[in-house]
């Protein structure tokens, strides 16, 4: 079994909870009320999203050749 790793964004909702994306993956969003029960959520969505990918014999994407910056940039007005 090959392992995968993916990178994963939590925000913070304003009525509480957290909504986690997978940039990776395409429309693999998920939410949690806690950033505990969020990462365990994003675990089954990403797990469930390769099962649907392989089912249709879809290339799995992966993060090894991705790069990451953060950017800080002056917002005007």
């Amino acid at each position: 079994m090959k392992v995968l790793s993916y990178r994963v964004l939590l925000r913070k909702e304003p009525e509480g909870g957290y909504t986690v994306m997978v940039p990776s993956l395409p429309g693999c969003v998920t939410y949690g009320s806690t950033i505990e029960e969020a990462i365990k959520m994003a675990k089954e969505a990403i797990g469930l999203y390769i099962d649907s990918l392989k089912k249709h014999g879809e290339d799995i994407p992966s993060e090894e050749a991705t790069l990451e910056y953060t950017l800080t940039v002056k917002a005007h007005g």
